[in-house]
This record gives structure tokens, sequence and C-alpha cells, in this order.
């Protein structure tokens, strides 16, 4: 497998300029002749497809809602990052890549995160000019505030609703593209395959989630941006049809899959009651800039948190880490919720498990006007969901799955190891290592789309100048006869198991053993389960129905496959990385005081896997990460 970086000599602060210097161009009156596919609709899909169409290439994109602005980036809650330095507070480019490559607990490519650094300026500037709505300062500056895992204020928000702000920019400039003639959009539509013909990525097989057709359409270059792979957990804080199936039907097809067990726990979110639960709801990091963490120091308390006085409260993020208090990242905040409620100091005694997070103080001190209008979006929805009013009583919040940092291996120009194939936006590895900081994938998604992918694709498009395949090429039947064989198989299993109660079970065993904290054990106990699970997947499915329309039954049987062959894959990676390092805890692996010990010796690479086919297991190889302009150094947020 070629797992060449591409990443050019030079300074870290002029790599991505020496590499558009170099990089092969495609003429204005040429681009019109390529074709480009453009799978998901997000923020990374909107941002390329509008982009790309803009430049004069033919953009088809295919998306699985009935609509773009129903993509999963409408969710996102708290701001989005760029060192602007509005506040003056010290910001600058090298501290936004020195904040993410530490926060990733030094995991991840430095050049991709220093050119994301560099990025993160232009990304404000586009959505300006596109109309999104950023919260502004009385004099009319746009207004910024921290997220964890920084010292300084560089988060742009649209109070607790930037993902949907952003991603309405993106879709006017779909809109635009879509009225000039240079994009097609094709919603209800799910991938199901990748065609590769002679080693180059060549077009894709999808359904048609209103009449069940398979068709195939082919493309010069195929861009996935379908988002992560966290729906393997079933309760997680992304929709419930997320899924990974484009991004796993292409690592079938050849793509290296990177870091599958780096995945994100989010700490703030509305812990689960009930057994039907399909989601979690998300509760932006951004409440953590007002909200104090806490519990009380007495188990089984149970009075009113307003009745427990001060000294009787545990404020274990303050008192543990002092210079960044309630701000420490993601990975860190999270660890230390599961530290208290597993000595017994849940807020939710035998129901579950859950901390306060409270806003009397940053009430008393700004006012209720002020605090409203900071979060009171985010104030409602948890009203609605809890009936209990965070003006009044603390929120009871709990650590749930959110991001994946894992993905498509991709080279410097978001290329996998397929040539023609790249993955962008939360679908590749790139640039957040082991630990993403919060406010950090919107910037990702958007800088993918709108700034790197729109001119590196000409360096791959160039050489194959009117090097056309449609698809009366046998490899699009081929392919076409392998989908609907796969379709007809799970139609005529007739057991008696629902892929949703399989897909719960999945999740249970993911959650325990390769969720927050792992073991060697647990990790070999959950493989073990996942290999019960496929075995009742092939043998005792039920799929009623049929697959000449609309089955959501058979959607989600399909998904399931490929979160079950993932699920494995990541508790596989996981055992292998046999060390600590940003969200993947192994227990074997920390310091007297219960912080991740990494092993930088053996483990400071990137993990990719190749697929070797059905019950065969899955190859490993490596990418060393070189990292010159920030020597990797014990994290330490105290």
């Amino acid at each position: 497998m070629n797992l060449e970086s591409g990443i050019p000599d030079g300074p870290l602060e002029h790599k991505w300029s020496t590499y558009l210097e170099h990089a092969k161009l495609v003429g204005p009156n040429n681009r019109r002749k390529y074709d480009v596919i453009v799978v998901g609709t997000g923020l990374a899909g909107a941002a390329a497809a509008s982009s790309l169409a803009a430049q004069g290439y033919k953009v088809k994109t295919f998306c699985f809602q009935d609509s773009p602005r129903r993509a999963h980036s409408i969710a996102a809650q708290g701001g989005i990052n760029a060192a602007k330095n509005y506040r003056e507070d010290g910001d600058t480019t090298y501290r936004l890549f020195y904040d993410t490559q530490k926060g990733g607990d030094f995991r991840a490519r430095e050049a991709n995160v220093y050119r994301l650094a560099q990025l993160s300026t232009n990304i404000i500037d586009q959505a300006v000019a596109q109309g999104v709505p950023f919260a502004r300062e009385y004099g009319g500056m746009l207004a910024n505030r921290s997220f964890g895992g920084v010292l300084v204020s560089r988060t742009f928000y649209c109070r607790g609703q930037t993902g949907q702000q952003l991603l309405l920019g993106a879709y006017q400039a779909l809109q635009k593209e879509l009225n000039t003639g240079n994009l097609e959009m094709h919603a209800r539509t799910e991938l199901l395959d990748v065609v590769v013909i002679d080693g180059r990525a060549r077009g894709i097989v999808i359904r048609d989630l209103v009449t069940g057709e398979i068709r195939s359409y082919a493309a010069d270059a195929v861009v996935l941006a379908t988002g992560g792979y966290v729906s393997t957990y079933f309760h997680s804080t992304n929709a419930v049809n997320s899924n990974c199936t484009a991004i796993w039907r292409a690592h079938k097809r050849g793509a290296g899959f990177a870091n599958p067990c780096m995945v994100q726990i989010h700490p703030t979110c509305i812990p689960s009651t009930a057994d039907f639960q399909c989601k979690l709801t998300l509760m932006s990091e951004s409440l953590r800039n007002d909200g104090r963490c806490w519990v009380p120091r007495k188990k089984g308390d149970d009075r009113h948190p307003a009745q427990i006085p001060e000294e009787d409260r545990y404020y274990y993020l303050e008192e543990r880490y002092p210079s960044y208090g309630n701000l420490v990242p993601r990975d860190v905040a999270s660890r230390n919720a599961k530290y208290v409620c597993d000595d017994g100091f849940s807020v939710l005694g035998d129901q579950g498990r859950a901390v306060y997070l409270d806003f009397s103080d940053a009430i008393k001190r700004e006012g209720r006007k002020t605090i409203s209008e900071r979060y009171g979006n985010l104030f409602d929805m948890y009203h609605e969901i809890t009936d209990e009013s965070p003006y009044d009583k603390p929120m009871r919040i709990y650590p749930a799955l959110h991001y994946a940092m894992g993905g498509l291996w991709v080279d410097y120009s978001l290329m996998t190891n397929i040539p023609g194939l790249y993955a962008i936006g939360e679908a590749n590895f790139s640039d957040h290592g082991a630990n993403r900081l919060g406010a950090s994938s919107l910037m990702q998604c958007l800088a993918d789309g709108y700034f790197i992918l729109p001119q590196t694709i000409g360096d791959y498009l160039h050489d194959i100048y009117m090097d056309k395949v449609d698809t009366d090429h046998p490899a699009f039947k081929q392919h076409e006869d392998e989908v609907r064989d796969g379709i007809a198989r799970l139609m005529s299993t007739k057991g008696t198991r629902t892929p949703l109660s399989i897909h719960r079970e999945l999740g249970e065993l993911m959650w325990e053993h390769c969720g927050m904290a792992r073991t060697a054990e647990g990790l070999k106990t959950a493989m073990a389960g996942i290999e019960q699970l496929q075995d009742a997947y092939k043998n005792d499915l039920l799929v009623p129905g049929t697959a000449d329309g609309p089955n959501q039954v058979l959607e989600r049987a399909g998904r399931l496959s490929d979160y079950l062959e993932l699920g494995h894959l990541m508790c596989r990676d996981a055992l292998e990385r046999d060390e600590s390092c940003g969200c993947h805890f192994r227990e074997e692996h920390q310091t007297e005081d219960g912080e991740v010990l990494r092993n930088d010796e053996k483990f400071q690479n990137v993990s990719v896997w190749e697929w070797k086919g059905e019950d065969k297991p899955e190859t490993l190889h490596k990418e060393e990460l070189v990292l010159e302009a920030l020597p990797p150094t014990t994290r330490s947020y105290k």
C-alpha cells in the first residue's frame, strides 16, 4: 500500500505555498470537460461541490437526505475556530497550530495541522461574505469565545446554531451553481459501492431510496464527504441515519482506513435515561465558558443543588486543572466525569450517570439576559427535553460518542491511496490526531471544501485529460450486480432479529469495551462478541417488505454490515495501539494521577489498515509521523 504523504519539503510555514507553486493546473476552458462526483452535502461536501462548480467543473452531488440542508452539519452548535486575534489576547497562526497539535496528543501530521491554522482566517472572511450572521460585539466587531484546550478566545459563533448558519451559506453557494448548469443534485440516494477501474476511482453505484433502483454514475474523480462513523456505537450525538457506508465501501475497494480506534467522547451531552433512546443530544462545549462542572462531595446527597453550599461541592475540573479549569480538552473533561461517577458521585443516583453543569454564578455575575443571549436556544433545547430550566437548576450532563478522528487515509492533497478518490471533512483522518479540540470540526470541513480540495484536485485531473470512462464499461455492470446480489441476500434471510436489535447490542459492546476506557482483555471480549453478532446478522436477520421502493429497515440492514466490520477493526486497532493517547485511553498505560501515558518510541505513527477480503484479517501498515516543529511533550492542562 502506497502511503506517500506528498508533503512538500521546506519550512513548515511555507509548505502549503510551495505545494501550490508546483501543483499542476487545469485551464478554465478545459474544466468543463471534467466530471466530478461529490458524495455528501454537509459543510465539507457543499463547500467542495459549490467551489468546484464555480471553477467550471461539471459536478454531481449525492446525499441520502431530501435536501442538502438536512445534512448533520446543521447540528453543530458552538462555533468555528480562526486565528484572527480580534481579542488581541496573543492568538497567532502558530498558537492555533500548537493548540491543535497538543490537543491531538501529537498524533497528527504537522504540515496538515499548520495548513489548517493558516487557512482558518480565510474561512471567516468567506462566511461573512456569504452573509453568515456571526455574533458581534456592541461596536460591530465579530465576537469570540473560548473552547476547551486553549487560553485565548478564537471561536466565532452564531449563538448555538453555528453549523446551521454555515450550512445555509454553503447551500446558497450550491443553489447558485445549480442555476448555472455546472452542478446536479441527486437527493434521496445512497452510495453502495465505489467503482475502481485499472486502479483509479471512476464512479459510484447508488440506490435510489424512493424507487429502489440501482444506478451507476461515472466521473473523472470521486470525492467522499460523508462524515464519520461514531454511529457504530448506536448511541451517539450523530443523527440516526448518519453512517459509515460510503467510506467503508471505499475501504473494501482498496482505500486505507487510518486510526479507526480514534473516536471522541463529548463531555457535555444529555445522559441516556431510557433503553428505547436511539440517539443522544449534544449540549455545546461553549457552555463550559460560563458553566461550572461539579458534583456533591457527599455520595448520595439528594438535596436540590441550590441547597448544597459551596464547601459541599466538588468542582473537580477547577481543582484538578487550575490553569484551564472547566475549559480543558474534551478527552480530559470526559474522563474526569467518568472518574467521579465511577466513584459513586453521580447526580442521577441509581437512574444513571451525570454531573452538574451550573450557570448560577454566571447569571449572578452577568445577568440572565446576557446568558440568554449567549446560550438561549441551548437552554430552551435542554428544557424541552428534560423539563428542567438551566436558569433555575444546573444541567445534568454526561459524556457521549460524538466525533471520529480516524477515517480514510489521505495524502497532503486529500486523495486516498486510490488515485482519483478523495476524502474530505470528517471522512478523512488528517488533522486531529488522537483528540479533536472543540470548534475545529467546522474549521476543517470548510478548509477542505472551500480552500484545499479545489486547489489540489487539478494536480490529478491534469494528467488524465480526456481519459474518459462511461457507465457502458463492463466494470459498472459488475459492481451493480454485486450490489443487487447483496441486497437479495439481505431480503432472503428471513430470520428473527431486526437490524436495530443487533445494532443496539453492538453499541453496548463497543461502549463498554472500546469507549472512554479500554483494556486488552475488554477489547478481545468485544471482538469475540462482534463475531457472534456477525453470525446472527448473516443467519438470523429479518428485513420485511421489498427492495423495490422505500424500505428503511433495508437501509439499516445494509449499514449494519459495515458497522459490524468496522467495529471489529476499531477494537483490533485499539488492541494493537498498546499505549494511551488523547481519547484512546488504555487503562494499562496511565500516570499515577490517571492521565494518558503515550509511547512515542513505538506509536508515533498513523495506523493504516488494508482490506484483504471477506473473513480475512486486515493488514496493518504504518505512516511514521515526523514531528520537528513541535516535538512531543507530556500534555498537561494543570
